[in-house]
C-alpha cells in the first residue's frame, strides 16, 4: 500500500466548470480537471503523490489521513437563535422531531446538488 492511499480522492462532474473535477481534501487545495472521468483520476493520483512527496522532502509532518476516516453519524451543528426556532416551529408544523426535519432538509438539499 502507497502512503497516497490513505488519503480520500474525489472526482466529480461540475455543473459550473463543465467537466470533471478531481480533489482531495486535506491534503492539497485545488485539484486537477477534464473531460474523461478515469484521466482525471489517474492525474489526480499523480498529483497526491507529488504533494505527499513534497511534504516529506520539506520535513512537514503528513496531514491526517483521510480515507479511512469513520463516521459517527453525529454532529453539533449552531445555527443561532432565530433559525434554531424556525426550524423548530417548522418541524412541529408538521408532526416530525427537529432531527427529522433537519434530516431531510439536508438530504433534498444534497440531492439537489447545492
Amino acid at each position: 500500500m502507497k502512503i497516497s492511499d490513505k488519503y480520500l480522492k474525489i472526482v466529480k462532474w461540475s455543473i459550473q466548470d463543465n467537466c470533471y473535477i478531481g480533489y482531495c481534501p486535506g491534503l492539497m487545495l485545488g485539484g486537477v480537471h477534464g473531460d474523461d472521468e478515469a484521466k482525471v483520476y489517474a492525474q489526480l493520483c499523480t498529483v497526491v503523490d507529488e504533494w505527499l512527496e513534497i511534504y516529506q522532502k520539506d520535513g512537514n509532518p503528513l496531514p491526517k489521513a483521510t480515507a479511512d476516516k469513520t463516521y459517527s453519524g453525529k454532529f453539533n451543528l449552531r445555527v443561532g437563535e432565530q433559525l434554531h426556532e424556525q426550524l423548530s416551529v417548522n418541524a412541529m408544523i408538521i408532526g416530525e422531531s427537529l432531527n427529522s426535519y433537519c434530516v431531510k432538509k439536508l438530504r433534498n438539499s444534497e440531492s439537489s446538488g447545492h
